[in-house]
């Protein structure tokens, strides 16, 4: 019966059958691989070929045609993306109130000399706003107006006028405009909220500076010796585990160097101004302890399952760390709503948000995926899926090659620029400096500005939201805390190393202030804006940041992928790895031809959301890191560190 199915037409047959074959084989695959009598059905290669063969069912009817194209105007996605959508659009909003809950805020309110409504003077307005100082960050501002001058129609146009002007430029939720006609006013008011600091931003900060303290500054003192475990001086090949120092490190910065370094550097510098740099380069700095106590906690507490595979991270030393300190019911419920986050994580902003993502610049360079955008979801769905059914070993094996390729690419890009600009490099480093204190007019003040770079810098490097040390819990070490000094370099080359120097570059060639890129801007196409700034320099450079940002998207899939399956098979146990492999593919597949906004940003927030169980564990847990961390640095100094290869130690 499938064999006289052929979906009307739409020329998606040779697609259709090969998605057949290729699911045929991934069914033989998985039924061989799994034991379980109970699950197999569901791995057959039967019903692995009907998944697939409905997912591609639903991208036809998705897919644009001549015959059935919406009309003009019609808008966005409808009918059952658009009810998901809509869904969840309300565990957004209730995430959303939560995570950016202001602390700290104020209230403005300042008067407007003149009302206007003409769209060419919207500008002088949206000046005036800033110049009053009550654009910030995340405020909420109220235009009242007299209703005797000002009809409901002029409001209401107005209203309209201010949403499509202003709100684009700014991250969905900062800046909500609302119209309010009083009688008898004396004049036009402006009533603004302003922002304060958000809760998670402020959550993560301070947990940060907290562990840099209380492990004495142990990003600066332990960097040195970082590189030589990295260069494999210590690898002991019989230390338990699965993978090495170097691939743990890589499969990790496979998750964290991403679309995060050129995308939301864009959009840190466009929206914050060049003075959020220097507050991501803060917070990527301070960020390298958290990073290094997660890591050597979850060394410690990782355990190894009967299918011989280590399961480590934050749902295991909040559970098993927490009930050592006799608070064995708080450990339980830290962990479980971890693993919740994690997996709501790997399905939204490590992997619908990277296909969706690279999607978007990838049409700009093959027409193709513009009209047929399930095609490169079926393309990345398989790639995935060879290298994750493979488990951590082939992951990390996959990262090693990718993650040096991707970054030397990018970073060499970015260095020829600067080079070709190096005149311009001191002013830019002042710039940067002075307004990271003081702003101009326009970026929302310095509370505003310091928020948006420690925000960039969240999202870039994930410091403080325990991802990572999920893979950095399987590699192979006699301590613990080495790990962790091993992983501490990461926010370093993701923020330090790399956001800075694509930082440098949007400052240097001005591509953040350009009235040319405005459509860039109002769209938030941070890509787009970075590609565009390094195409005026580099003609070629489109077709590499292409390459780039695939590979990003592509690397960050398959890590996020292994963080999600742990999390699925703490909760589930062993026997759900391969089911929620599964699911995780189809997710890939549903990134190419869903823009449903809401469900992209959801992952998003539960990603930043794993912050707050775990940063609440790592400060009850941090005196057993600090007693191994002075066990640890005191054989090192003492020369009782046995080295397995070349080089210094330090």
């Amino acid at each position: 019966m499938e064999g006289k199915f052929k979906p009307f037409g739409r020329g998606v047959w040779l697609p259709w059958v090969l998605v057949q074959r290729w699911s045929v084989i991934l069914g033989a695959h998985l039924g061989a691989a799994n034991a379980d009598p109970r699950l197999r059905l569901w791995y057959s290669p039967a019903v692995h070929a009907r998944l697939l063969l409905l997912l591609a069912f639903v991208c036809t009817i998705l897919s644009p045609a001549p015959a059935l194209a919406a009309p003009e105007g019609a808008g966005g996605p409808g009918g059952i993306e658009q009810a998901i959508d809509d869904g969840f659009g309300v565990a957004v909003n209730a995430l959303d109130k939560v995570l950016f809950l202001p602390l700290f805020a104020g209230h403005e309110e300042a008067s407007i000399d003149a009302v206007v409504l003409e769209p060419a003077e919207l500008d002088g307005l949206i000046s005036e706003l800033d110049a009053q100082g009550l654009a910030i960050e995340r405020a909420s501002l109220t235009l009242v107006l007299p209703a005797e001058q000002v009809s409901e129609a002029q409001a209401a146009m107005l209203q309209e006028q201010l949403g499509a002007h202003a709100v684009p430029t700014m991250p969905k939720g900062t800046r909500k405009f609302s119209i309010e006609r009083v009688e008898g006013a004396k004049g036009s008011t402006l009533k603004g909220d302003t922002g304060g600091v958000p809760i998670v931003v402020l959550w993560l900060l301070l947990g940060a500076i907290f562990f840099t303290v209380r492990m004495g500054f142990i990003n600066v003192r332990a960097f040195r010796h970082a590189i030589d475990v990295v260069r494999g001086i210590y690898d002991n090949p019989d230390d338990e585990g699965e993978v090495s120092h170097f691939q743990a490190l890589a499969s990790a910065l496979s998750a964290t160097v991403g679309l995060g370094n050129i995308a939301g550097v864009a959009l840190a510098v466009t929206l914050g101004g060049p003075g959020a740099i220097f507050w991501m380069i803060l917070a990527g700095f301070l960020g390298m302890s958290s990073k290094f106590v997660e890591c050597s906690l979850a060394q410690i507490y990782r355990q190894k399952r009967p299918d011989g595979r280590v399961l480590g991270g934050p749902m295991s030393y909040l559970g098993a760390g927490l009930a050592e300190r006799g608070w064995g019911g708080l450990g339980k419920v830290l962990a479980v709503l971890f693993a919740i986050l994690c997996i709501g994580g790997s399905f939204g902003g490590g992997n619908t948000f990277q296909v969706s993502q690279s999607l978007g610049i990838l049409r700009t360079q093959f027409p193709v995926f513009d009209s047929m955008p399930w095609l490169y979801g079926l393309l990345m769905s398989a790639l995935v899926a060879v290298v994750i059914l493979g488990g951590i070993k082939r992951i990390a094996a996959t990262a090693e090659k990718i993650v040096p390729l991707m970054c030397g690419l990018y970073v060499a890009a970015c260095l020829f620029i600067l080079v070709m600009n190096a005149g311009h490099i001191p002013n830019a480093i002042v710039r940067i400096v002075a307004e990271a204190f003081t702003p101009e007019a326009g970026y929302g003040g310095f509370a505003g500005v310091m928020v948006m770079g420690v925000r960039r810098a969240v999202f870039s490097n994930e410091a403080g939201v325990g991802s990572a040390s999920i893979a950095h819990s399987a590699a192979k070490t006699e301590y613990p805390v080495r790990e962790g000094i091993v992983a501490l370099l990461e926010p370093f080359i993701d923020t330090v190393v790399v956001c800075t120097m694509t930082g440098l570059v949007i400052v240097i060639t001005g591509a953040f202030e350009n009235p040319a890129n405005n459509d860039l801007i109002a769209s938030a196409d941070g890509a787009a804006l970075t590609a565009r700034a390094m195409g005026g320099e580099i003609s070629w450079f489109p077709w590499v940041l292409t390459v780039a940002v695939v590979l990003f998207a592509y690397s960050t899939m398959i890590s996020w992928s292994y963080y999600g399956e742990r999390c699925f098979v703490f909760l589930f146990g062993d026997r759900a790895s391969t089911t929620y492999k599964i699911i995780y593919v189809i997710f890939v597949f549903l990134g190419s031809i869903i823009s449903a906004s809401n469900i992209l940003n959801f992952g998003d927030l539960m990603i930043l959301a794993m912050g707050f169980p775990n940063i609440l564990g790592l400060l009850l847990l941090s005196g057993k890191v600090k007693g191994q961390l002075d066990d640890y640095m005191g054989k090192l100094k003492r020369g009782e560190m046995k080295r397995y290869g070349g080089g210094t130690s330090g």
